[in-house]
């Protein structure tokens, strides 16, 4: 049981990655790295705010996901 939620934790934290990868559009290797682009923000449409709502999604299942596997080995 502690090795699926080992494995689940993997693929959701990969997923998670790439989800806040993903939402940093428009900048370069330097908004990776925390620099500021300069860019002004704006409300989020179409698939910005499903991705959004997608990386929030994934971070709770993270949260949850650790919390039973510390349930779950001891």
């Amino acid at each position: 049981m502690v090795i699926f939620f080992q494995i689940a934790l993997i693929i959701t934290s990969l997923a998670l990655i790439v989800s806040i990868v993903l939402q940093s559009k428009g900048v370069g290797l330097g908004g990776l790295t925390g620099q500021d682009a300069g860019s002004v923000l704006s409300a989020r449409r179409g698939i910005e705010k499903i991705l959004f709502w997608i990386t929030v999604v994934l971070a709770i299942v993270f949260v949850v996901l650790v919390l039973a596997t510390i349930a779950v080995s001891r």
